[in-house]
């Protein structure tokens, strides 16, 4: 593999935006030299002014590959996300068939990624009812975390679990130091489900029918598990700003919890949203936008770690886009390769800067994965996983812009800025595409 030289005046290296020079070889960051350096060794690329920073890393995306290809598969996830910036993404349990929840499932995962990954991957185990047999052989495999459901999953061969299921658990994830991530809704008696019944097409009636009650409850029973346990605990797609004073509160306590949220909860608002478009349906639903503003506070203060995609695509059939039925539909967005533009787009308008949004997509997930000792930073030794973008270069979501297989999305039409140059995937480069297939499995030592 040959020596190249990445150059631009506004490279992430140190936490700033400087001018540099990122050389890289046999796949890792060789070196770092402030300034510009060219050698006979090493292909010089210039890159002018484009920011020069780590690859994003996307800590939740459902490939659902094997059994649900048909939906999205390794090839396609994997082309999207180097699309984006992305260089590493980890893959839910669900919505695969079979699902991730013993060490048979995880081998199908891992055979059918072979070769066809353009970025990294990493896997996430499932914990479902009566099945600690199967986490314990899972856990040995390298899997990065656990995922659990407090409510239906929308897939039955993986149901949700109780805190009793969960307590069966835990002790077991304590031995293995692994995190317990955690889909936050509990039913409760407060969702009005006969308006949803009443008039299937209505926004209002859908996130009516998931209040952020049930947010509420599961990640208070989740605080008080982790406090229990001292086990590392995470609330995935946060979206209810309920829940966030409470959150602030065990954080300030130590208790070892983590929060992620998506673009969908603070780039979109459920006042614009119109009746019968299924596109925007996902769990927890997309809130108002007074609500969403305190996200962007729970961004900003450092209560919510780092961003995500939940990346949960189906067949534009299951998505009802006919009947526009919100009921019925597939509850998921796909967004994957997008998070970046999307939330440096509205980040921007807001004041905040690159240097507060980089971590969000780079060092902070990888340190949550346990992968900050090669991941997330630009730095000698570290995987020259990079991406190379353009902030300043606004543009419209086209459906040319998607490579996940069903371009279906809510971002189509959107205006946002930033455009990715180049991706570099473990020294080769992934974007613009190439028939190489950059990526690694991850798995922990």
């Amino acid at each position: 593999m040959s020596t190249t030289a990445l150059y631009s005046t506004r490279v992430y290296y140190e936490e700033k935006l400087q001018e540099a020079t990122v050389v890289i070889k046999n796949g890792k960051i060789d070196f770092v030299v402030k300034g510009r350096y060219k050698s006979q060794e090493a292909v010089f690329e210039n890159y002018n002014d484009a920011v020069i920073m780590p690859g994003v890393i996307d800590a939740h995306v459902h490939i659902n590959d094997p059994g649900r290809e048909d939906w999205e598969g390794f090839e396609t996830a994997t082309k999207a996300a180097a699309y984006g910036g992305v260089t590493t993404l980890v893959d839910m349990p669900l919505n695969s068939s079979p699902v991730t929840v013993d060490k048979e499932k995880l081998e199908l995962k891992l055979k059918a990624s072979k070769n066809r990954l353009h970025v990294n991957c990493g896997f996430y185990a499932g914990v479902i009812p009566n099945n600690v047999e199967g986490l314990q052989e899972i856990l040995e495999e390298g899997v990065l975390g656990v995922k659990a459901f407090l409510s239906h999953s929308g897939i039955d061969e993986f149901p949700n679990v109780t805190e009793e299921d969960l307590r069966e658990a835990l002790p077991l994830l304590k031995k293995h130091n692994a995190t317990l991530l955690v889909h936050c809704e509990i039913e409760s008696e407060h969702a009005n489900s006969d308006l949803i019944k009443d008039a299937p097409k209505s926004y209002d009636a859908y996130l009516k029918s998931r209040p952020t009650d049930w947010e509420d409850k599961a990640i208070k029973m989740l605080i008080r598990l982790c406090d229990e346990y001292q086990v590392r605990m995470h609330v995935v797609h946060l979206s209810a700003a309920t829940s966030i004073e409470q959150l602030e509160m065990a954080q300030q306590l130590g208790v070892p919890i983590t929060v992620e949220t998506c673009p969908q909860y603070i780039c979109l608002n459920a006042e614009d949203i119109p009746d019968g478009d299924t596109r925007f349906k996902c769990a927890p639903p997309i809130r108002d936008r007074k609500n969403n503003e305190q996200l962007w506070g729970a961004i900003e203060s450092g209560l919510i770690d780092f961003i995500t995609t939940d990346h949960s695509p189906a067949t534009p059939n299951l998505k009802e886009l006919d009947s526009g039925n919100l009921l019925k539909a597939w509850g998921g967005i796909s967004s994957l390769g997008l998070a970046l533009q999307l939330v440096w787009h509205h980040a921007n308008t807001r004041g905040m800067s690159l240097l507060e949004l980089i971590p969000l997509f780079t060092k902070n997930p990888a340190k949550f994965l346990n992968l900050d000792d090669r991941k997330g930073e630009i730095k000698e030794g570290y995987d020259a996983d990079i991406c190379i973008w353009s902030p300043q270069t606004g543009y419209e979501v086209n459906e040319a812009m998607l490579h996940f297989k069903h371009k279906v999305s809510p971002y189509l039409g959107a205006k946002i800025k930033g455009k990715v140059i180049k991706t570099y995937v473990n020294g080769q480069q992934a974007y613009p595409f190439t028939d190489a297939y950059a990526g690694e499995v991850i798995l922990k030592n």
